[in-house]
């Protein structure tokens, strides 16, 4: 009887791992890997977005939320933090506990290509060119004119930046949304 029990067990832990291990797993594989952007490039993506208080920042592919942390910080901005990686998700909203700002900052674990991100006025990015250029008719049609856009190291292809900065060897351009959504 024991034996059996015990296989029982064994079979139950197995089955509940399998199961923790799937709802970790994205819905969809990421289009790119996570690599967290640099403090001194983080502060050189807000400054350039010229955050303020009434802003709301949203972060496409946040990661571990540390833009979206620091824009609550220092700027006491509003943000919202789009992932697909529900382990990251979980990492930012542990991050913003750990820095006092869940009053400011929530974390969604979604697709940033179907998330609906008309409130914002301020988006950050750091993916591939070829990402923000799918995400530019989105970026366009969804924000306000006036919203700020910014993206660390990477273009939007045709769509120049009107401002580009660099800061320990990286580059952050600047896009508003323009009055005419042609």
């Amino acid at each position: 009887m024991f034996r059996g029990s015990s296989s029982f067990a064994v079979a139950l832990c197995l089955l509940f791992t399998g199961l923790h291990s799937a709802a970790q797993q994205p819905r969809r594989a990421p289009d790119v890997i996570y690599v967290p952007s640099p403090d001194a490039v983080i502060e050189a993506m807000l400054e350039i977005a010229a955050v303020k208080k009434t802003d709301i920042v949203y972060d496409l592919g946040s990661g571990d939320g540390s833009i979206l942390i620091m824009a609550a910080k220092k700027y006491g901005a509003r943000g919202v933090g789009i992932e697909i990686n529900p382990v990251l998700v979980e990492d930012a909203r542990r991050n913003a506990e750990a820095a006092g700002v869940t009053h400011l900052v929530r974390f969604i674990e979604g697709d940033l290509f179907e998330a609906d991100i008309r409130e914002a006025t301020v988006v950050t990015l750091f993916l591939l060119e070829s990402l923000n250029e799918r995400l530019r008719p989105k970026l366009i049609s969804s924000l306000r004119p006036g919203s700020r856009i910014v993206s660390h190291e990477f273009g939007m292809g045709s769509w120049a930046p009107q401002r580009s900065v660099e800061v320990e060897r990286r580059r952050v351009h600047l896009w508003t949304v323009p009055e005419s959504r042609q």
